[in-house]
C-alpha cells in the first residue's frame, strides 16, 4: 500500500474477512470502499513494469487490489430498464446492481484512471485494459451511457471474456458497473501496452478485484 497527498485523508473501514485463498484458521484483512471517487483500476508505469492499483481519491491512498472490498451498496440497485438496448443487463424489470458512471455521493463512484502514466512512453499513447475473466452469483458488465441514456457496452461477461477497454495515458474514464445478482465477486484485470521507444509489448500480471454485492 502506498499513499500520495493529493486530497485530505479521511477515516476508512476496514473488515476482516476469513477464508479468501487462506488457511481455515487465517484472516484476511480488507480495507472496505463503498462510496467516493475510486479509481478501481489505477494505472501507473514504474521500473518498466505496470503497478495495477486502487487508487481512492477521497484519501489519496493507493492499494494492491488484494487489499481491498469494493461494495455495491443495497442503494445501488435498479430495475432493468424495458428499453431493449438494455438486454444485455436481464430480463426488463429484473434488479441489478450499478454503481454509476455520474456521480452519487452515497455510492463507489468507480473509474479506471492512467493519470500516471508519462505521455510519450507507448505508442500513441495507447493502454489497453482487458477484463479476462469473472466469478461470481451472475454476469458483470461495463458500459457508458450518453445523454439520451443509450448504452455503449465496453465489457460483458454475459457474452464472453475477454473483453477489452482501450485508455490511454494520461486519461480518466468512469463508467457503469453493473451486477446482476447479489454476492461476491472476483474480475480479473491485465493491461497491456506497447512501449514507444522500442516496440515492446508489456503486460501486467493479472489483477483480482474482490466486489461485495449487497441485497
Amino acid at each position: 500500500m502506498r499513499k500520495s497527498y493529493r486530497l485530505a485523508l479521511p477515516t476508512v473501514a476496514v473488515l476482516a474477512l476469513a477464508g479468501l485463498s487462506q488457511p481455515a484458521n487465517a484472516a484476511t484483512t480488507r480495507v472496505v470502499l463503498d462510496q467516493g471517487h475510486v479509481d478501481v483500476v489505477g494505472i501507473a508505469f514504474e521500473d518498466g513494469a505496470f503497478d495495477v492499483h486502487v487508487h481512492d481519491e477521497n484519501s489519496g491512498t493507493e492499494y494492491a487490489p488484494s487489499e481491498v472490498q469494493l461494495v455495491a451498496k443495497s442503494g445501488s440497485k435498479v430495475s432493468v430498464p424495458a428499453d431493449p438496448a438494455y438486454r444485455f443487463l436481464g430480463a426488463p424489470g429484473a434488479a441489478a446492481w450499478v454503481l454509476p458512471q455520474v456521480e452519487d455521493p452515497e455510492l463507489l463512484w468507480p473509474g479506471i484512471g492512467a493519470e500516471e502514466v508519462t505521455s510519450g512512453l507507448f505508442t500513441n499513447d495507447a493502454l489497453k485494459v482487458d477484463i479476462v475473466g469473472v466469478s461470481g452469483p451472475a454476469q458483470v458488465s461495463i458500459f457508458t451511457t450518453d445523454e439520451f441514456g443509450a448504452p455503449t457496452v465496453l465489457a460483458d461477461s454475459g457474452n464472453g471474456l475477454p473483453d477489452r477497454i482501450n485508455t490511454t495515458a494520461g486519461a480518466h474514464l468512469h463508467a457503469n458497473w453493473a451486477f446482476e445478482a447479489a454476492g461476491t465477486y472476483r474480475i480479473k484485470v491485465r493491461v497491456s501496452g506497447t512501449l514507444a521507444a522500442t516496440g515492446q509489448r508489456v503486460t501486467s500480471a493479472i489483477a483480482t478485484y474482490c466486489f461485495k454485492v449487497v441485497a
